[in-house]
């Protein structure tokens, strides 16, 4: 497989981060606007904190999927999962037999592609945070190596864009089973991207508040019940504990749902809380995951009534 351009779609924060990693790494990187296009590209110097200092510097190519009639490398997915129906349609006559590899959070973010019948279809567990400071820098913290698994592949490719993408300051590693990984995360961002939102609190409040721990720990009881009906056998106890590391390594820092609302943004909750109350559904268990559904039904409104302030 010879993919030496690598594409990324999303100029968020982990996008920008990744562009930046991929690059100093001498990497050929583009990164290209998620939800805009027609639109001139430019150069743009990104600057990456850790531990409020300046670690990272580069300076990355912007621009959109209009200036490209094929993308023929790694194609890299970083953008609000939200979009990824709309995005597959425009990616179905550009990408051909690229790999498209999905970077972005939630339960069945993939089917869309899977429709539409692309034949390379990777999925990463992101194991970082990172958000926009007021300067216009951006705050990365990594927590562990991100796992790449396997959606669908004729010619299994998946050793080969590990060792392409992966770098010194942005990790990834193979993972032979990717959907218990996915799951885990799935409801680890399903506790923090309702409760921490709610709150208006940043991701340490878990190992710093007992009681909001233990409406954590009920949310990942109802959550793993469904799981469990689904095949997906996960540790109770690895789950609360890899929620812990994440809520102390990014102590202070926001959850992107949070970001989202306080930017008038439209949130990723669908694809988390939702999501599992609907599979729940399909499978009679909906009884199952009522503060699940609640805190995510709560997000939503509070998402709602700050993008429409007049409801």
């Amino acid at each position: 497989m010879t993919k030496d351009h690598i594409y990324i779609i999303g100029a968020g924060a982990v996008g920008k981060v990744l562009a930046v990693a991929l690059k100093l790494s001498g990497k050929k990187v583009t990164l290209l606007r998620g939800s805009v296009d027609k639109q001139s590209a430019y150069l743009e110097k990104i600057q990456i904190l850790q531990d409020n200092k300046t670690e990272l510097e580069e300076t990355i190519e912007i621009s959109t999927l209009s200036h490209f009639p094929e993308l023929n490398g790694i194609v890299i997915l970083t953008n609000k999962s939200y979009g990824n129906k709309q995005l597959a349609e425009t990616l179905q006559q550009k990408t051909g037999t690229s790999p498209i590899v999905i970077l972005q959070n939630g339960l069945g973010i993939e089917q869309p592609f899977l429709d539409l019948g692309f034949p390379e279809i990777y999925r990463c567990v992101l194991f970082m945070t990172s958000q926009n400071t007021n300067g216009q820098k951006i705050s990365y913290k990594p927590v562990s190596v991100s796992p790449i698994g396997t959606i669908k592949s004729n010619n299994n490719h998946l050793q080969e864009i590990v060792e392409q993408i992966n770098t010194v300051h942005f990790q990834f590693r193979a993972e032979t089973d990717i959907q218990p990984v996915i799951w885990k995360k799935a409801i680890i961002n399903s506790v923090f991207n309702s409760i921490c939102p709610l709150l208006e609190t940043d991701n340490g409040i878990f190992h710093r508040d007992q009681e909001v721990l233990e409406m954590a720990k009920r949310v990942i009881g109802e959550c793993l019940a469904i799981a469990r009906e689904k095949g997906i056998l996960l540790n109770d106890h690895q789950v609360l504990e890899n929620l812990l590391l994440i809520s102390k390594f990014s102590d202070g820092q926001l959850i992107s749902t949070l970001q989202d609302i306080n930017n008038n943004r439209k949130t990723e909750i669908e694809t988390l809380n939702f999501e599992i109350v609907r599979i729940a559904g399909t499978l009679h268990k909906e009884n199952l995951v009522r503060e699940t559904k609640l805190l995510g039904e709560l997000t939503r409104i509070k998402s709602d009534l700050k993008r429409n302030p007049e409801l």
